[in-house]
C-alpha cells in the first residue's frame, strides 16, 4: 500500500486509532468535573442557572463518554494483533497497570454513571451529586493507570528482564515512573482547558447569534476565568515536564529542538521554525534566537543542551515530525494564555460578553485544547521512537507478523468505519451545543417528581426527553 511495509502499516493504524481515541476522553475527564462543579454550585447557591447548565452539558457528557469507551476498545485488541511482540516482552507490566484501571476507574463509572445519567429525580441530591462527584473521579483514576502504563515506557523503572521478559519488581517504581507525575498533570490539566474553550466557544457562538441568557452568560464566564487561571500553570507544567525529558530523554529534546550539533563554548540558539532535514543532518530555514535554548532548557547561558549528532542515526526520532509538533502545541498554549488575559481586560472594562472581536477569538479557539492534545501526544509518541520501551525495545521487534495486505485492509476499514461513527456522535453533540441551553431546564412538571417519572429509557435519552421530565432537585425539602 503505498510502498509502505507492514510496519509502517501498523504504526499508522495505532497513530489513527489512538488519534480518535484521545479526543473523547480528553473531553470527558473535562467535563466530568466540570458537572459536579455545576451541581455542588447548585447545591450551594440554588441559582437555576448552575442547574440548566449541568442538564445542558450533561447531554453531551453522555455523548463524549460513549464514544470514548467504544473508541478504547479497540486499542485494547491492537496491542494482541499488531503488537504481539510488544505484549511478549513488557505484558507483565503493562497487563496488570490496565487490569488496575478496569478494577479501579471503570467499577467507579460504570457504578455511578447510570445514577448521573437517569438519577436525578429518582435518588436525592446528596446521592445525585456523589454519583457525579464519584464518576469524575474515575475519570481521573483511569487517566491515572493510563498515563502511567504510558509513563513507564518512556521512563521504564522498577523491573528486571529474565528470558527476554520484563519482570516487575517494585511496583511502586513501576507505577511512579520518573515521568509519571509531569505527563499526568499535563493531560490532566490539558483535558480542563479542552472542555473550557469548547464551553467558552459555544457560548461566544450563542452570544453572537443574539442568544442571550444567565446560562450562556455564566458558561462563558466560567471557561473564561479557566482559561486565564489554568492556561499559565499548564505552561509552568510544560516546563517542569520538558526538564524532565531533558534528563530521561535527551534524543528526544534535541529533535524538538531541531538542533543536530554544538559548537565548542557557545550556548545552545532556540530555533523558533525551520524544517529539519534527517539526511542532510541540518535544519534549513531556521530562524533563531542566541542563547534562548540553553536559558529555556538548562536555565543557564552557558550550558548546551544534548544535540542530535551526539547520538546513533538509528536512534534518532524524526525531527521534522516532533520539530512541527511541538511548536503547534505551544502556539496553542500561547493563544490560550493571551486569550485569558483578553478576557480580564475585558471583565475589567464591563465588555466581557459584548466585544465581537473577542467573541468571534474564543469560537475559533473552541478546538485549540484539542489541537494541542494531538499536538503534544503526537510529540511524545513519535518522539519516542525508535523505541516503544525507551532504551529497551525498539519498534521494528514489537510488531506482529502480519503482511501488507491484511495490514492495508483493516486500515482502511477502520478509517471508514472511524469517520462514520465518530463522525456521526460528533454532529449530534455538535447539534445538543448548538441548541444552547435554556431557561428552566429541568424544571419540575405534571410527569415527574422524586419517585414518580420511572419510565424506562433509552441510553441515549438522557439527551432530549430525560431531561425535560421532571429533572430537578427543586423537592430538596422533601428529601
Amino acid at each position: 500500500m503505498f510502498g509502505l511495509e507492514a510496519l509502517d502499516l501498523a504504526r499508522i493504524q495505532f497513530a489513527f486509532t489512538v488519534s480518535f481515541h484521545i479526543i473523547f476522553p480528553a473531553l470527558s475527564i473535562g467535563m466530568a468535573s466540570f458537572l459536579a462543579v455545576l451541581e455542588g454550585l447548585w447545591l450551594k447557591t440554588r441559582d437555576s442557572t448552575y442547574r440548566d447548565l449541568y442538564h445542558f452539558w450533561l447531554k453531551v457528557f453522555a455523548v463524549f463518554f460513549g464514544m470514548g469507551v467504544v473508541s478504547g476498545l479497540v486499542m485494547a485488541y491492537e496491542f494482541g494483533t499488531n503488537w504481539s511482540g510488544f505484549v511478549e516482552f513488557a505484558g507483565n507490566v503493562t497487563g496488570p497497570l490496565l487490569t488496575y484501571e478496569v478494577l479501579t476507574a471503570f467499577f467507579i463509572e460504570a457504578g455511578f454513571l447510570g445514577v448521573m445519567l437517569f438519577g436525578w429525580n429518582r435518588v436525592g441530591p446528596g446521592l445525585h451529586f456523589f454519583s457525579t462527584v464519584m464518576v469524575a473521579l474515575g475519570t481521573l483514576t483511569s487517566t491515572f493507570w493510563i498515563l502511567s502504563s504510558n509513563s513507564w515506557m518512556h521512563t521504564p523503572d522498577g523491573y528486571e528482564i529474565v528470558d527476554g521478559r520484563v519482570i516487575p519488581i517494585n511496583w511502586l517504581d513501576v507505577i511512579f515512573s520518573p515521568s509519571f507525575p509531569f505527563r499526568w498533570a499535563h493531560m490532566s490539566i490539558a483535558a480542563y482547558l479542552s472542555v473550557a474553550f469548547l464551553v467558552g466557544a459555544s457560548a461566544a457562538w450563542h452570544l453572537l447569534r443574539g442568544n442571550d441568557n444567565p446560562a450562556i452568560r455564566k458558561m462563558f464566564s466560567m471557561a473564561m476565568w479557566m482559561a486565564l487561571l489554568v492556561a499559565p500553570i499548564q505552561a509552568m507544567v510544560g516546563d517542569a515536564h520538558g526538564l524532565n525529558t531533558l534528563e530521561h530523554q535527551p534524543t528526544k529534546i534535541a529533535a524538538i529542538e531541531g538542533h543536530w550539533e554544538n559548537v565548542p563554548g557557545e550556548p545552545t540558539p532556540l530555533i523558533l521554525f525551520g524544517w529539519p532535514d534527517m539526511e542532510r543532518e541540518e535544519t534549513r530555514f531556521k530562524v533563531e534566537i542566541p542563547v534562548l535554548g540553553s536559558l529555556i532548557l538548562k536555565h543557564s547561558f552557558t550550558e548546551q543542551i544534548p544535540a542530535l549528532k551526539d547520538f546513533p542515526k538509528e536512534d534518532r526520532p524524526p525531527a521534522y515530525v516532533v520539530f512541527w509538533s511541538f511548536r503547534i502545541m505551544v502556539l496553542m498554549g500561547l493563544l490560550m494564555i493571551a486569550t485569558g488575559f483578553w478576557s480580564l481586560y475585558l471583565r475589567w472594562r464591563h465588555h466581557l460578553y459584548e466585544n465581537k472581536a473577542f467573541l468571534r477569538a474564543v469560537m475559533f479557539m473552541g478546538p485549540s485544547g484539542l489541537i494541542a492534545v494531538l499536538a503534544g501526544w503526537f510529540t511524545t509518541e513519535v518522539g519516542r521512537q525508535p523505541w516503544v520501551v525507551y532504551g529497551l525495545l525498539r519498534t521494528k521487534d514489537a510488531v506482529s507478523n502480519h503482511g501488507v495486505g491484511q495490514l492495508s485492509l483493516t486500515l482502511i476499514s477502520f478509517v471508514v468505519v472511524y469517520f462514520a461513527v465518530f463522525g456521526i456522535g460528533t454532529v449530534y453533540a455538535l447539534r445538543i451545543i448548538g441548541k444552547g441551553p435554556h431557561t428552566g431546564e429541568g424544571k419540575q412538571s405534571t410527569a415527574g417528581g422524586p419517585g414518580h417519572d420511572r419510565h424506562t429509557k433509552r441510553p441515549l435519552s438522557a439527551t432530549n426527553a430525560g431531561f425535560e421530565q421532571g429533572h430537578t432537585h427543586d423537592d430538596l425539602d422533601r428529601n
